[in-house]
């Protein structure tokens, strides 16, 4: 039993996914303008990694229409973990294999990095899904709630780093921790509201959206593509924090 779409929704997610397609492509091309190297290999890195970005998300988009991942029945095969981890896996692979895609990633501003997830404030439909009837609190609640969290304060750590106030760099640490942790609760409370072996809330009114076009783009498209901002921070701090003691050594 596939559920009914509310028209307010596809309309949200239609104008939402460009601007977090916008975004993404906007980090891209500031690192490629930014890093070192000739400028056709700086272009090149850039186009390359655009187009592979914009196939993910067709690919994402076509497979989420088609109900791939929808899922109605208990013993539904939890086929949505391959949309959220196949593309983790192959970004976590590709920055520690190219040389020239970490550079283009260390180039860009880390304030930027950290600005780029106010789009996160867009989890707040959740909210409004669940004050229309349609999404089980336990999921809508602490999901919505952490995400409008995480973009404002996203907002609040980016301006921080940019002015290079005392403690940016710890805020920066407990902002990526605490996003990341409300991507962990969502999820972990999206698969126990959902039909599937963990379902275990939400038995008489299941979250049947979340796995349903468009809805379905939040675990396939926006939560990965978070977890490799909030990665990309922490490779960076990481980074910096090195980079810092050898200074320090010397």
């Amino acid at each position: 039993m596939t559920p009914q779409i509310p028209e307010y929704l596809v309309t949200f997610e239609a104008a939402i996914r460009p601007i977090i397609a916008a975004i993404a492509l906007g980090l891209i091309w500031t690192g490629a303008t930014r890093m070192d190297g000739p400028a056709p290999s700086r272009y090149a890195t850039a186009g390359i990694l655009s187009v592979v970005f914009i196939a993910w998300l067709a690919v994402a988009q076509y497979v989420g229409a088609a109900n791939a991942y929808f899922a109605a029945s208990e013993n539904a095969v939890p086929t949505l973990l391959l949309g959220l981890l196949i593309p983790l896996l192959i970004a976590i692979v590709a920055l520690r294999q190219s040389e020239s895609l970490a550079r283009l990633a260390s180039a860009i501003p880390l304030h930027w990095i950290v600005a780029a997830q106010v789009y996160r404030i867009a989890g707040g439909i959740f909210l409004v899904l669940w004050a229309d009837g349609r999404m089980p609190w336990q999921f809508a609640l602490p999901a919505g709630i952490g995400d409008v969290l995480t973009g404002c304060f996203a907002v609040v750590v980016a301006v921080l780093l940019a002015q290079k106030a005392p403690g940016a760099l710890r805020a920066a640490y407990s902002w990526c921790l605490f996003g990341i942790a409300d991507l962990v609760v969502a999820l972990t409370m999206g698969a126990m509201t959902s039909p599937g072996r963990a379902h275990l809330l939400a038995l008489d009114a299941p979250n049947l959206l979340i796995s349903s076009y468009p809805l379905v783009m939040v675990p396939t498209f926006a939560v990965p593509l978070a977890l490799m901002l909030h990665g990309l921070v922490l490779w960076r701090l990481g980074r910096e924090r090195a980079s810092t003691g050898r200074l320090a050594a010397a």
